[in-house]
């Protein structure tokens, strides 16, 4: 049952996994060649991705909330936008490493269409990467190809922050049902958690009760609300 668990989380990996089997099965050679490109590259990120962890929780934890939100926020206008494009301009390493740093500025405030912006111009116009396409296609065809790829980023993070919300986006498990009790001793009944956060609390013979339940996102607030809105303060919740 475990197994299967694992499986039904990791659809993309479990699907990768059975194609290599029955390549391995019907094209032996093939899936060897497979394999050997997919550890290449499983290898550069074992290189690079720790660093970028690093940096990213670093940052995380030095830098304000307030100074995200003011440089990449919602209301940073058309500043946002330039400080976005710079960023994943002057940027070093393959796209993959963007994500862990997009996912932190996400999650200390940067709007959608910031993160667009700095994922698309890490991904087709670093300047590393506008260097060597100049050496080996012209100057003239890299400026050209940067203008209108750089109209097009900004054309495409607009349309993408009107149609993807951040509620649309996957939210972190912040802490889980293990963390959460209702003291039996002093819970008098009154049913205020039950009302407040019905998917977490319930009522059974008069008394408060908490279910098994993943907490995430908007449920973190409001079993904080229902703790603090105990009369009893019956609720233990970290």
């Amino acid at each position: 049952m475990k197994i299967l668990e694992k499986i039904k989380k990791n659809k993309l990996l479990s699907a990768v996994i059975f194609t290599y089997i029955v390549l391995l099965i019907t094209m032996p050679d093939k899936a060897i060649a497979a394999i050997n490109n997919s550890m290449y590259y499983v290898f550069e990120m074992l290189l690079i991705m720790p660093v970028i962890f690093i940096l990213t929780s670093l940052t995380e934890a030095w830098v304000p909330k307030e100074v995200i939100i003011n440089g990449f926020g919602e209301k940073s206008g058309f500043k946002g936008n330039i400080f976005a494009f710079l960023l994943g301009s002057f940027s070093a390493g393959p796209i993959y490493a963007a994500f862990p740093v997009c996912r932190m500025l996400l999650k200390k405030g940067a709007s959608i269409a910031n993160i667009v912006i700095v994922l698309s111009t890490w991904a087709v116009i670093k300047v590393p990467m506008l260097a060597n396409e100049a050496k080996f296609l012209g100057p003239k065809f890299m400026a050209t190809r940067w203008v209108f790829t750089t109209i097009s980023i900004f054309i495409m993070a607009y349309f993408i922050a009107k149609a993807v919300k951040k509620e649309d986006m996957p939210e972190e498990e912040e802490t889980n049902q293990s963390e959460v009790s209702v003291n039996q001793d002093y819970c008098i009944g009154c049913g205020v958690c039950a009302s407040i956060c019905p998917k977490i609390f319930y009522m059974e013979d008069k008394k408060a009760l908490a279910r098994n339940e993943v907490i995430a996102g908007p449920m973190v607030e409001k079993v904080n609300k229902a703790a603090k809105a105990c009369p009893a303060n019956a609720i233990n919740y970290a």
